[in-house]
This record gives structure tokens, sequence and C-alpha cells, in this order.
């Protein structure tokens, strides 16, 4: 749609019959006001129809931040064009803030700010507002938005994001090398004059760096800054608003600047000539000293790289590179000699790894320096003349026959003489031995390769003047092999042959074997030491034999088991042959072979006790064995039982006693010699009655006087019963000859009690407690018994 057409559209609708309306005017102060202009238009039925035009309006206020005064701050007025000035209408507001932060005076349409407003907090409000009736309460025009948008002042100072920033930069860069770049924000409206705009500047930090007034890039500003001169600095910024003139808001921060390193520098040796001393005796890979060049670098930057360029003992030492510690180790490559050579000179370079490009105008990165090395003088143990010797003698010698000689010398110039000797641990079995002047070794036992085809020595070579100082060679003898065994079977054979067996059958297929190992490698032969009507031998020709019938049938009841020699022997010089001896069993087969039994008894078992029965009965013997022998242990066991199971186990039970002994006059019951002879007392026994739960060591105690009367005796021992921490702690009964003094209480035996009178009374028993309840009823039920009849 063009342009002219929607024009066409637009003026076409403003014509047509509308109903009439007016709308709220918003105007900054009461004197403005705008007008409003009306139109004319024929209706359909050709009367003039009044529009009244919409009043023009405004859609947003302006109200500064920040406001002081104490009345409260004017915002702006609305008005209706219904409004005639008496009253009838009435203004209303709603939205953000409306009643709380803005009110409005409902007759006149003036709106004002309660408190002070904050930009930052929020920039703009929306409202709305309506006019109505304020009798009948109906709106006289709708409802209208509108917006009230706070003006910004410039009441924030710049913030960086950060307190203290940190950065690097690396030394000898150019002058405008960017280091970092610092942003600072203001919380003012950047649209709205230049309380937003940041200017930075450096406050301190010059002359070395510069920073960017619009963006804040950080930049160096002095040209070659060397990191070994100065590594750190610390650069103050500020950010200022209002375009960075008089009366703007300022705030700093501060930007700690490393330079880092780069290869600027070479390596140094502080010394241009080193001395070291080593012995000739270090072995090969020895470290005699090292040697360090200094780089003022760091890091991989000073990362340095030894060898040896130049010099008479290039062959003879090598120099390692140590990472962490950045030196050159020399170590020892090839065996020293104080006599051959005792000074060596090198020439050693250091050159740095990693080498920067930009910095060749700095160089040459490396340097050198010369090491001289000397060699001292030490005894050394003798040298032989080989590293190892291998000697190789056949088994059959005989013994004293030397079978090899070791040399060795002492590479000192005062060549003192060498003794030899055999590490013993190496020849636990004293097979060998050697000559101490010459270094000869020979047998002194017989040599059997079969047991052992190798022998392992080792010789010791020492100066006689200095015994301390030995050197060791291994010495390697092998034993060579000599025909001195005859092959045997190479296993036992259990060979059997069938009762039903036809002449030519195949029995048995045998093989041999033989300890010596000749060179042209093992060949048996085969035979039979005797003609045997029975059975023949057929060599196969490659170490095996066959064993055949020579008849039909065997019986195993003639003859169960036949002996058949053979006779093996090799092929090599000289010849050496045994004997061996196959066990033939007859045995009982099926129609196929196969073995059903070998034994001549196995036919008479079917009349008897199989195996299997007699097991059994074997069997069934043992245990009832074994239940006759548990029977009679547990009847031991309760025969052992004590008397007094338990201290809470107490009856009323009598018991009774048949045999009183026959007093002073039975000395078969009592010894009463045993008393007045206390020496005789045999060992304290422990009771049989109860077992004891701790043994206790008898205490032997002092032996009376034969004229110690028994009564002291007596006293003496219940004394010392009282008094033994061993006694056991349970009831027990202890008898002694003397009975003392009659009791104050008499007698309490019933055998006096016929000769009392019958008025005797017993009731006092019963007060005595349940264990006397059985003797008050036998004594008071006598009594009325005697007292019905």
């Amino acid at each position: 749609m063009t342009i002219q057409q929607v024009l066409l559209l637009l003026l076409l609708w403003m014509w047509l019959p509308h109903p009439c309306h007016t709308e709220m005017l918003f105007r900054r102060t009461p004197d403005l006001r705008p007008k409003s202009f009306g139109g004319r238009a024929l209706g359909n039925d050709g009367k003039a129809i009044h529009r009244q035009k919409r009043g023009w309006m405004w859609n947003q206020f302006f109200l500064l931040e920040e406001y002081t005064g104490s009345d409260y701050q004017y915002v702006g007025k609305l008005h209706s064009d219904q409004d005639k000035g008496d009253g009838s209408l009435k203004y209303i507001l709603s939205g953000d803030g409306a009643g709380t932060l803005f009110i409005i005076d409902e007759k006149t349409g003036d709106i004002h700010a309660t408190r002070r407003i904050d930009r930052e907090e929020k920039a703009f409000y929306t409202l709305r507002a309506q006019a109505i009736n304020r009798r009948t309460l109906r709106p006289v025009e709708p409802e209208s938005e509108f917006v009230i948008k706070i003006h910004d002042i410039n009441d924030n100072e710049p913030t960086f994001p950060e307190e203290i920033y940190t950065a690097s930069v690396p030394e000898m860069s150019v002058v405008g090398t960017s280091v970092v770049q610092v942003t600072a924000t203001d919380a003012d409206d950047p649209s709205y004059g230049n309380s937003a705009r940041i200017i930075y500047s450096i406050l301190q930090g010059q002359p070395y760096f510069s920073v960017e007034p619009e963006t804040g890039i950080i930049r160096t500003a002095l040209p070659n800054m060397n990191r070994e001169n100065r590594e750190q600095y610390q650069v103050v910024i500020q950010a200022k608003d209002m375009g960075g003139q008089m009366g703007g808001l300022s705030g700093t921060t501060t930007v700690n600047i490393t330079l880092t390193d780069v290869n600027d520098n070479p390596p140094r040796f502080p010394q241009s000539t080193i001395h070291l001393r080593i012995p000739e005796s270090s072995p090969v890979g020895t470290a005699i000293g090292s040697v360090k060049a200094t780089d003022a670098d760091t890091g991989k930057n000073a990362e340095v790289e030894y060898r040896i360029i130049d010099g008479d003992g290039t062959d003879m030492f090598d120099i390692v590179t140590q990472k962490d510690t950045q030196e050159g180790i020399i170590t020892v490559r090839k065996p020293l000699d104080y006599e051959t050579r005792r000074l060596y000179t090198l020439k050693v370079e250091a050159e740095n790894t990693h080498v920067d490009p930009r910095f060749y105008y700095l160089g040459p990165f490396k340097d050198t320096t010369i090491v001289k090395i000397s060699v001292e003088d030490v005894d050394e143990p003798p040298v032989f003349s080989r590293s190892s010797y291998l000697f190789e003698v056949h088994e059959d010698i005989e013994l004293g026959t030397i079978i090899g000689t070791v040399m060795a010398r002492d590479p000192d110039s005062a060549s003192s003489p060498i003794r030899f000797s055999l590490d013993r641990h190496t020849d636990l079995d004293r097979i060998f031995n050697i000559h101490s002047g010459n270094g000869s070794i020979y047998t002194s036992k017989p040599l059997d390769r079969e047991i052992s085809q190798w022998h392992n020595l080792s010789v010791i070579a020492a100066e006689i003047n200095n015994p301390k100082d030995t050197t060791r060679v291994p010495v390697y003898v092998r034993i060579l092999d000599v025909n001195d065994n005859a092959p045997q079977f190479a296993v036992f054979y259990d060979t059997f042959v069938c009762e039903n067996a036809r002449a030519g059958q195949l029995i048995q297929t045998i093989s041999a074997v033989d300890k010596d190992d000749p060179l042209g490698g093992q060949k048996f032969f085969f035979s039979l030491a005797a003609v045997n009507p029975n059975f023949t031998v057929q060599d196969n020709e490659d170490n095996t034999a066959r064993i055949l019938t020579r008849r039909n049938g065997f019986s195993r009841h003639e003859i169960s088991t036949y002996l058949l020699p053979v006779v093996i022997s090799d092929n090599d010089y000289p010849i050496q042959s045994s004997t061996g001896t196959l066990t033939i069993r007859v045995c009982a087969c099926d129609s196929r072979g196969n073995m059903q039994s070998c034994s001549a008894e196995a036919l008479l078992l079917p009349a008897g006790l199989s195996t299997g029965a007699l097991v059994a009965i074997l069997l069934c013997i043992i245990i009832l064995l074994v239940i006759v022998v548990l029977f009679a242990a547990l009847k031991r066991q309760r025969k052992k039982e004590p008397l007094i199971l338990s201290k809470e186990d107490i009856r009323d039970n009598i018991v009774s006693y048949n045999d009183e002994g026959g007093g002073e006059e039975d000395t078969q019951a009592f010894d009463i010699g045993t008393l007045r002879n206390p020496a005789s007392i045999e060992d304290k026994k422990l009771r049989r009655d109860i077992i004891p739960e701790t043994l206790f060591v008898p205490r032997r105690t002092p032996s009376a006087p034969d004229n110690t009367d028994v009564r002291d005796f007596i006293n003496q021992r219940l004394k010392e019963h009282d008094t033994d921490p061993s006694a056991p702690p349970y009831d027990s009964l202890a008898t002694y000859a003397y009975e003392g003094n009659d009791s104050i209480a008499e007698s309490l035996s019933s055998l006096e009690s016929g000769t009392t009178e019958g008025d005797q009374n017993y009731d006092y028993l019963r007060e005595w407690g349940p264990r006397f309840n059985k003797l008050a009823e036998m004594y008071g039920g006598g009594e009325s018994d005697k007292d019905t009849s």
C-alpha cells in the first residue's frame, strides 16, 4: 500500500460520523492548555453533525532525581476538557508508585512526588490516569497511560570491578606494547549529558607506562625495560566522569605489572679453568664432578645444555646435563689407569637450548671453560688376562688332572706376586682345586656328566702384600660325555598275555633310555638273553622293539607268570648293555582280547565270602567295640561324681554307715601312730570326690617333736589349715582321733533317749527350720502314737 492510499483512508475515517467524546489533557503548567477544534459533516438525514476533536496530550513527564526540597516535588497536571471547574470531576491515578510515591490532587489533577527519587534505582514509572464523575462515579473519559521519566544528575562516581589488577608484559618490549585494559562503569545515565562519560588517566607508574584516555588500555612507555634490573611495577589508574572536566567524580584502581622473562642473557662460566681429581680405580659411570654456567634468565630461558667439544679426554669422559640443577655432571666413560696417563684436559661448552631470534644481537648464547682432570694413583687389585674362562674336560679323567690355568697380574708398578684361590661357595662338593701360585685348576674328585654337566666356579686373585685387594673371575667347566652308562627300559612295563593268544601275537612294545648323550644320537638294539620257546623280541630299528608270542594258548593254572630277560645295548664306544626282565602275566581275556582276570585264585572266590562282605563284617566288629568302650567310660564317670553336687543341693536324707570300726584296737581302719609320728605323713593328696579347679603345690609343714602330745599336734594342724590359702573353700569331712572335752550342751545322740523319761518335748525342732522338719515329725509323731495307744 502506498503513502497516498494511507492518507486517503485516514481522511475518509476522519469524516465518518463518530460518537462525541473528550480526553484528558496532560500539561506541565496550568497555563498550557491545548486547544481543540471542531469539524462539521452531514449525516444520512442531511443534518449537520458536530464532532469535537480529541484534545492533544503529553504521554510523559520529566522529573529530576535526588530532589532535596522540603515540599513535595511537583511533577505535572492532568486536565480534562470535561472539567468545568465546578468540582464535579474526580481525577484518579494508578500504576507504578501511585498513592505512595506519586499522589494526585483529585480536584485539580496536580501530581506530586512524595520523596526523593534515585534514577539508578528506577529510570521511569508508568502510570494510568482517569477522570470520573464525582457524583455517579462513572468515567467521563477512557483511562490514559503516561510515563514519568527521571532526569539524571551526576551523583555516581566511576567504579572499577576490581580493586587490584594483576598483569604481565614481556621484558624488552617495544614502546606501546599493550599490557592490560581496565574498564570503569558509571551508574549515571549515559544518554543524558556527560555524567557517564569516563576519561582514564595515570596517577602512578610514569614514565614506564601510559594509559589511553578513552579505552583504558595500559601500554609500555619506555623501551627495553629489563626484568633483571626491575621486575615489579605498581600503576594507579584514575577514571573520571564529565569527560574529565573539573567537577567530575572519579575512582581509582591499582594495577600490579610484572615483567616476564625472555632469553636476553647468555650463560656464563664463573671460572675459565676448573680442576677435578679422580682415583684411577673409579668404575665406569662414576661422577667426577660438576660444572655450572650461570644465566640471569629464569625458567626455560635459563636451560643450558653442556657438551665436551675438544680436549685429549673426549673418549674417556662424558658430560650429562642435570635438568633440575642445570649442572653438567662429568662421568667416567672408560677405565682409567694412572700408569698410562695422569692428566686429561677437556673443553666444555654451555649453550642455551631456547634462543629467541629477536635477541640474537645480544649473543652468542653460549660459553666455554677448560676442565683439567687429574688421575690419582691407588693400589689396584690384580687383573686377569680374560674376563672369563671356559674349560672342557671328559668325565673319565683321572684325579689330579689339570683342566686349565687362569692368569692374573698386578697392574701397579710394584708388581706384587699373586695368590689364587677358589670360592668354595661355588664348589661346595670340593670337586676342584687350584694351585695358589700358578693358577692351575685340577680335579680332586671324580666327574660325572650325568650328575652335573656344568660347573660354574669363581677364582679369586689377591696380592700377597695386600690380600684385601682381590679380583674375581668366573670359570665355566663343561663336562664332556663318555659312554659309561648302559641303556635301560624307559618305563616299568605291566605286560600280560591272554590264555587264548595265538602265535605271533603282539603283547607289548618296549623302548629304552640312556643317560649318555652321544654326538650321533641314541641308537639301541634289543635281543633275548636266551632262546625262549614262548616269546620272542623283534627290533623295530627305531629304538623300540615288539614282544611277540611264539605259540598258541597259555594256561594260568599251569604257569601264571613268565619272566622274559631282554638285552638292550647301545651303539657308542665302548658299547654298553644291560638286561631288563619283563614280567608277563597270564590272564583270562574276552573275545576282543580285553583282560578280565589274571590270578588263579579268582576262580575260587565265588565259593567263599566276597571282599566287600569281609569288610562289612570287620566294620561291624569295630563299631561294637567302640560302643562297649564308650559305655564303660560313662559308667566309670558316674562313679566319680562327688557326694555333694552343689552347696544349694540340701536334702533331708539319712546316710547309714554300717562299718563303725574296731576302736583303738582296730589298726586297719586308722593308724594312731601316724598322729604320734608326723614325719611319716605322706604328701598331701587331692580330694577325689570333686574335681579341683586349681592345683596348688603341697606345702611342707615342720615336723613335730617325737614327744609332742596328740592334742598339741591336732591344734597345730587346725591352725595351719585355717591360715593355709590353698585350703579348699568347700565343706569337707575331716576326722581327728582326739574328740576333746565334753560339750556343755551334752550329747545329742538318740542312743540314750531310751533311758530318759517319755515326757521329753521335741517341738523345739520345728523352730530350727526346714532342715529339722524330718526329725520333728519322727519324734513328735512317736509321742502322738504312744498317746493314742
